[in-house]
């Protein structure tokens, strides 16, 4: 779970990384990067959250 966290911290702060260097040089293809690692990372977390949930339903008692 701790791997998961920090990947999440890297995914904001790149993605902070990004929208600042769009603002300061005003090229798109950084704030294009920024909107598809997000969109990324959103479906990455989907997924996760939609295999703990599979996880919780899957369990059978012994």
């Amino acid at each position: 779970m701790w791997l998961l966290r920090l990947l999440a911290v890297l995914v904001v702060i790149a993605i902070g990384v990004g929208l600042v260097v769009y603002a300061f040089t005003g090229n798109r293809q950084y704030l294009a990067f920024s909107w598809r690692l997000f969109r990324y990372a959103v479906v990455f977390a989907l997924l996760i959250f939609a295999l703990m949930f599979v996880e919780r339903l899957a369990i059978i008692p012994l």
